[in-house]
């Protein structure tokens, strides 16, 4: 039982959290603070108060808070907090470099605070039965993976300017590699690491943005398999797929119709279609699985470790991309 949590940051993505939090615990007491410590003059839902420093929710003896801040900050927001026994849950991506992914990971081996990184694909229903199928090798040896994503960036906050919006913003951590990372989290959850071989990052003129609007990635799995990754801001109908081929045949996901199929030489299958489940539920069982973390029992989080991977990769794609 929670009596007194936290949610760092005013975005979308708090104004989730701190509903779902509400929701989860009824009762709780659900303090607010806005990325830069400003007392915000609009109204804030879910909140029961505002605080202006992560020193003041340390006072206040919060037992639970999501870093919910531009992932620059992520680092100077959540050491103190660890350092102080909070547990804390990250937003992701955990930082923007390995530099702060490393600072936050040394303060959780001094202190042993539980941490996880909001990676909340890992939790749609079809993502977990797609992880048994690869690991179970149902498709044999597996040749190529096809990943991609493309959503048009107006369309994510339809009642504000994107070009005010975190996403185009590369000082706080914008552009289609770090907003776009749940791809390159479950990519190599699902696969493994992956070797990069080769990338591309674009800025069209669609939009003009002073961050990568395309990024179209290249990698080798440790057995050889090649994945191609695509990520883009630029695609006016949301499209979030990804085919495995192997040597027994291909399994496609869809995961905005949350859909599993099976092709072999004989026969097409679905093996999962939910199309109508609510999404908001993988944020609802990222934070009891956290809680489950905080209470020493098993659970499925996303670690530092795991999410610093991602950091490592996006940091190679940016000095090796044409």
């Amino acid at each position: 039982m929670m009596n007194k949590v936290a949610v760092i940051g005013l975005g979308n993505i708090a104004t989730r959290h701190r509903h779902n939090l509400k929701s989860l615990f009824p009762n709780v007491e659900l303090l607010v603070m806005s990325a830069s410590g400003r007392v915000p003059k609009e109204n804030i839902s879910d909140s029961d108060g505002i605080v202006t420093s992560v020193d003041a929710l340390i006072e206040a003896g919060v037992e639970l808070v999501i870093v919910a801040s531009p992932a620059p900050f992520h680092a100077q927001h959540s050491i103190p907090l660890i350092e102080a026994g909070i547990p804390t849950l990250i937003e992701k991506p955990v930082t923007t470099t390995r530099e702060d992914a490393d600072a936050i990971q040394k303060v959780i081996d001094q202190y042993g605070t539980a941490v996880a990184v909001g990676y909340c694909l890992r939790y749609l229903p079809s993502a977990q039965k797609l992880k048994t199928l690869l690991d179970n090798n149902t498709i044999g040896t597996l040749f190529n993976a096809h990943i991609e994503i493309g959503q048009y960036l107006p369309d994510w906050r339809p009642n504000k300017d994107y070009r005010d919006c975190v996403s185009a913003n590369r000082k706080l951590g914008g552009g289609a590699l770090f907003e776009l990372s749940h791809e390159l989290d479950y990519a190599q959850w699902l696969l493994g690491p992956l070797d990069l071989q080769h990338a591309i990052l674009r800025s069209s003129d669609e939009l003009d943005l002073n961050v990568e609007d395309m990024a179209d990635i290249l990698t080798l799995t440790k057995s050889g398999a090649v994945t191609a990754i695509h990520l883009d801001f630029l695609q006016r109908k949301a499209h979030r797929k990804c085919s495995f081929i192997g040597s027994e045949g291909r399994i496609d996901w869809d995961l905005i119709q949350n859909q599993l199929t099976l092709t072999t030489a004989t026969e097409i299958l679905v093996l999962y279609s939910e199309p109508e489940w609510d999404k908001n539920q993988m944020y609802l069982t990222m934070v009891t699985d956290f809680i489950e973390m905080i209470k020493l029992k098993p659970h499925r989080c996303t670690e530092v470790t795991e999410a610093t991977l991602t950091i490592d990769l996006i940091e190679q794609i940016k000095q090796q991309a044409c």
